[in-house]
């Protein structure tokens, strides 16, 4: 079963490109490989609940279970913690 993203864009968004912009193949259309969403939770040391909503939000999004990562390093900058 093909991704309902994938769907859409190969039903409506191709067309729609190929129609505007005169291209006289289909393969001439830009091709999507990969969509990526991320979301930085900065709130989440100090109260995991909002990690868990946010965790809700890109679940609901993407429609699969995302992938929680955490800090690698420590960056003084972004005041982030590794781990």
């Amino acid at each position: 079963m093909a991704n309902a993203l994938k769907e859409k864009y190969v039903n409506e968004v191709q067309p729609a490109l190929i129609e505007k912009f005169n291209f006289t193949s289909p393969m001439q259309a830009p091709k999507i490989d990969k969509i990526v969403l991320n979301m930085g939770v900065g709130d989440a040391v100090s109260n995991s609940k909002n990690l868990d909503e946010a965790v809700e939000e890109l679940k609901l999004i993407a429609g699969q279970q995302p992938v929680i990562t955490k800090a690698k390093k420590s960056i003084a900058g972004f005041r982030l913690r590794e781990g």
